[in-house]
């Protein structure tokens, strides 16, 4: 572990939320006016807190779709032009630690989950901020290694939790074998203690089961995770048993310190489908925290999506949660945390 370096938790304070815009040349192109409304509907809420980082190669529609939201926000939305393949930030966005009391942005390699897409511009992202002079301190060079934000979660206390079939794809880091991924882990994040989750696995995830939609820390050795309740409907097999083991799984794990964390259920939805008949992953795990609120997916099913809600307040008592209508993210298989990245307190020349 290196003890000058730690990865603050996602309810540290922050200076700003990195959305990338959806555009006519992104996958939601067929249904572009429906995905703007939801991106419209997540920054308005960022905005209630902290300031919000735009990256799009078509700037002025951008402002056009924000006119009304930036007018309100009193200068706090910042454009840059900067060309983009897709809208996932959480897995192309700079991951930033805390070195020697300076928060450090680090820029690893995205290759689109192994390799499935397009990902030459989303990869150039973060280095292409750097050339807008965005950041205090320039973003660390890790290229080398394949790393999603989506992959992995952190309570802030020195340990990491991420997913054996992700992390240990071979279309990610090969050369590596999970000992030599843990180490690396270790040491670039500053934790001494990272925890493997070998289930829970969404159909439909083209992420390889990335940890954000299955479970995530809290604040107090919490960790919400995915239940297979549904109020709204059936739970089909097919999810729930992933979702047993995972539990199972969850109930081992101990902290930095050696003690077991506090397990908090939450509910699934009951089942999307796509235009093909094919599951999508919808999760309320794929929340986002961010000054004083949480933002939470929720997806037309009153009964579960009330129920996630009241959840996740009793996890975050200091925060307002806030429901954010994500039915057309889950679309192109994502959520409202997916197509977020948080910068920490005094990461921006804002």
């Amino acid at each position: 572990m290196n003890s000058n370096t730690y990865l603050p938790a996602e309810w540290a304070k922050q200076d700003a939320v990195l959305l990338a815009w959806p555009h006519h040349e992104t996958d939601w192109h067929y249904m572009l006016e429906d995905a703007i409304g939801c991106y419209k509907q997540i920054a308005e809420a960022i905005l209630q807190t902290e300031a919000l980082i735009v990256v799009t190669p078509q700037v002025d529609m951008a402002k056009a779709d924000l006119y009304e939201i930036e007018y309100k926000a009193a200068n706090k939305i910042h454009y840059y032009p900067i060309p983009t393949n897709d809208t996932w930030a959480r897995d192309f966005g700079p991951i930033t630690v805390v070195h020697e009391g300076e928060c450090v942005p680090l820029d690893f390699k995205f290759d689109a989950w192994g390799m499935k897409f397009a990902a030459d511009k989303d990869n150039l992202v973060t280095s292409r901020l750097d050339l807008c002079e965005l950041f205090i301190t320039s973003p660390v060079n890790h290229r080398g290694f394949v790393l999603e934000g989506g992959s992995i979660d952190c309570d802030g206390k020195g340990t990491l939790m991420t997913t054996s079939k992700c992390l240990l794809s071979q279309n990610r880091n090969a050369q590596m074998n999970k000992e030599d991924i843990t180490h690396y882990l270790k040491c670039v994040f500053g934790v001494s203690n990272v925890l493997w989750v070998n289930h829970g696995e969404m159909p439909g995830d083209d992420t390889d089961s990335h940890i954000d939609t299955l479970a995530r820390f809290a604040p107090n050795d919490v960790i919400l995770y995915n239940g297979p309740v549904c109020p709204d409907g059936d739970v089909p097999d097919s999810i729930a048993r992933p979702l047993l083991a995972m539990e199972a799984e969850l109930k081992e794990f101990k902290n930095a310190e050696g003690h077991n964390y506090h397990l908090i259920q939450l509910p699934i939805p009951a089942p999307i489908y796509d235009e093909s008949g094919a599951l999508l992953p919808a999760t309320y795990a794929n929340f986002l925290v961010v000054n004083k609120r949480v933002l939470v997916p929720i997806y037309n099913q009153p009964l579960t999506d009330d129920l996630a809600l009241k959840i996740i307040q009793i996890s975050f008592p200091e925060h307002e949660i806030v429901g954010i209508d994500c039915n057309a993210l889950i679309k192109q298989h994502g959520s409202l945390h997916c197509v977020t990245m948080q910068f920490p307190k005094n990461t921006l020349k804002l």
